[in-house]
């Protein structure tokens, strides 16, 4: 990629439970108004969730490739059950639409297949990188938690095949086959009466100091704080970065993703996006620690002078 051009905007899975016509008009109005190339779809995280957007999926298929936007499919994070196994077969064999791959479980699936990554596969190094794009992978979404240095190794070491890199959303740090979410509320994973959707953001944890530190999501575990890499979207085309995934959250999604092509394409100052970006999700603190090799809750402001 050329060092004078901007990476594209995609736009990952909805990792919260949402009622069905509420991820339907989210992905209705990014279809009609959100400047993203690329949009991933699914549920990642539960399958037991599968049913408010199944009736949807379709319909939203339609209207996001009808704006012209392209769409793959998410696997599920973590299988444990035969169930949700033959849900991720299922996905792989019917599929028309890419998948992207969340588990490892799907890429014996995938071998061969064109597909992508998705950053919750643990893409450490330039080896496992070009090992993936050897079985398939066109795309790699690499780990949130990756500094900017590993990052830019990783890409150096892998010319065959396409990165993204992780620039708006709570951070995904764990998964378990239990869920904490339920257990928070005094209910268990089997009779969960799906009390996650009752935290359409996100349940958050705090510490015994009563300071906000993790979110609950689910048998999903978030950071409290949003990652933004507004800051850093000048230097990511001269790395290889070819696209910028922004992950949903419960906010104006498309003000976000408008924030981020105007920074992106020099609009505006990183500085302004950033101050538009805390009106657009408000009360959550931003993030960029992992970029810089940091506590991944840190942020790490801008040396003075840049843009």
């Amino acid at each position: 990629m050329s060092a004078t051009t901007h990476p594209s905007l995609s736009l990952g899975p909805v990792l919260y439970l949402w009622d069905g016509p509420k991820w339907r008009d989210f992905y209705f109005r990014i279809a009609d108004e959100g400047p993203v190339d690329h949009v991933t779809l699914g549920e990642a995280v539960c399958s037991k969730r599968l049913h408010f957007i199944e009736p949807h999926v379709a319909e939203v298929i339609e209207r996001l490739e009808g704006a012209g936007k392209k769409v793959s499919l998410a696997s599920l994070a973590l299988v444990t059950l035969e169930r949700e196994s033959q849900l991720v077969r299922g996905l792989v064999r019917d599929s028309i639409h890419p998948i992207e791959a969340n588990d490892l479980s799907a890429l014996g699936l995938l071998a061969g297949k064109p597909h992508s990554i998705g950053p919750l596969i643990n893409v450490y190094n330039g080896a496992t990188a070009r090992l993936l794009a050897s079985r398939g992978a066109t795309s790699i979404c690499l780990p949130p938690e990756l500094p900017m240095a590993s990052v830019r190794d990783i890409v150096r070491d892998a010319p065959d095949v396409e990165f993204e890199i992780f620039g708006f959303g709570r951070v995904p740090l764990a998964i378990s086959a239990r869920c904490a979410h339920a257990r928070s509320k005094g209910l268990v994973k089997d009779n969960c009466q799906f009390i996650c959707g009752e935290d359409s953001d996100g349940l958050i944890v705090e510490t015994l100091d009563r300071q906000p530190f993790l979110t609950l999501n689910g048998v999903q575990t978030l950071s409290h704080t949003c990652q933004s890499l507004l800051q850093e979207l000048a230097e990511l085309p001269a790395v290889g970065i070819s696209q910028v995934r922004l992950s949903p959250q419960d906010c104006d999604m498309v003000t976000v993703a408008r924030i981020y092509e105007d920074v992106a394409t020099g609009r505006i100052s990183a500085t302004e996006g950033l101050e538009r970006l805390a009106i657009a999700y408000p009360g959550v603190p931003l993030s960029n620690g992992f970029h810089h090799g940091q506590s991944g809750a840190s942020w790490i402001s801008a040396p003075t002078g840049s843009p």
